[in-house]
């Protein structure tokens, strides 16, 4: 079993930037994909960001690109979320997920949610 803990949200206001951290356990991180999904009231969970196994690799939904930032330090099972010009379309539940399948491409992150384990979520709360 796999235990994914989220932390670094929080209420900020618009233009202000955040960093989510995102802890996974387990000896084989290195070769975990690892993504970040959101949540906002009354919408369905969408992609934001994912990352390889060997951080050669990333992914960002249109919705964010250019403005959030993912890499990893596996030597800390960490993954990371630089968010910055934050906007309040930006508010939500951020969960932390990790395909713990060996070396699976980071681009089909979200495909398969079933497949993952997944952090509690943290809050962030952008306001105008």
């Amino acid at each position: 079993q796999v235990r994914v803990v989220e932390s670094g949200g929080g209420l900020v206001q618009a233009g202000d930037s955040l960093r989510l951290s995102c802890t996974a356990s387990g000896p084989n991180f290195s070769t975990y994909a690892m993504g970040w999904f959101r949540q906002a009231p009354g919408k369905e969970r969408e992609f934001v960001s994912a990352i390889s196994w060997s951080a050669g690799n990333t992914y960002y939904a249109d919705s964010v690109k250019g403005r959030f930032s993912i890499w990893r330090d596996n030597a800390k099972n960490t993954v990371f979320l630089q968010m910055n010009n934050l906007k309040p379309e930006d508010t939500a539940v951020y969960y932390c997920a990790a395909d713990t399948r060996p070396f699976t491409n980071a681009q089909n992150m979200g495909v398969s949610p079933e497949e993952y384990f997944w952090g509690q979520g943290t809050q962030v709360t952008v306001s105008s």
